[in-house]
């Protein structure tokens, strides 16, 4: 993300990549350590993303959307609320109910967080993105205060009642994210 980002030019397309990654906690910018509460064998690395710390692992589906925010013309909190609203329109294909909650990047279904976003603005263009939690062990989240926040739920679209291979859920929300961003 990183090397392509520096290698940008104006004429450079922007990427959508949608992976799964093996266990690992991120720790952002502004991360404190303290909020590793018991990493065990999963290993803690330090990015270069906003926000605090998450959980990586098989069953979350992971969307770095590589884009050059100035020819879409978009200011960073637009771009956050046009992804957050994405997530909130993925989950609304199963009649699910999602929300923002101030000063709290992510999307919550009845007040656990169910998708983390961490972002890098650099010279104009974004990378890093977003986890949507869709069928995981989320066990993990206990051995941390995810996104800082102590105590704070994670739910799935799993527990929720989506049924669905990740690999569907992952068409929809990249579609959803397009159709936000166009």
């Amino acid at each position: 993300m990183q090397a392509f980002t520096d290698a940008r030019s104006e004429a450079t397309a922007d990427e959508l990549w949608l992976v799964e990654h093996d266990p690992v906690f991120t720790l952002g910018q502004a991360g404190k350590p303290e909020h590793v509460l018991m990493p065990g064998d999963i290993p803690v690395i330090h990015v270069d993303r906003g926000g605090q710390v998450t959980y990586h692992g098989p069953g979350q589906l992971v969307l770095y959307p590589l884009l050059d925010l100035r020819r879409l013309k978009l200011g960073v909190r637009e771009y956050v609320c046009r992804i957050e609203q994405a997530i909130i329109d993925t989950l609304g294909d199963w009649n699910i109910e999602a929300s923002r909650r101030q000063g709290a990047p992510g999307v919550y279904v009845a007040g656990a967080k169910i998708a983390a976003l961490g972002l890098r603005i650099r010279n104009g263009c974004c990378y890093h993105g977003l986890a949507f939690n869709a069928d995981m062990d989320l066990t993990p989240f206990r051995a941390i205060d995810p996104c800082g926040y102590s105590g704070l739920a994670v739910t799935q679209a799993h527990a929720l009642g989506i049924a669905d291979a990740p690999e569907i859920l992952g068409e929809k929300l990249v579609r959803s994210v397009l159709n936000r961003l166009t």
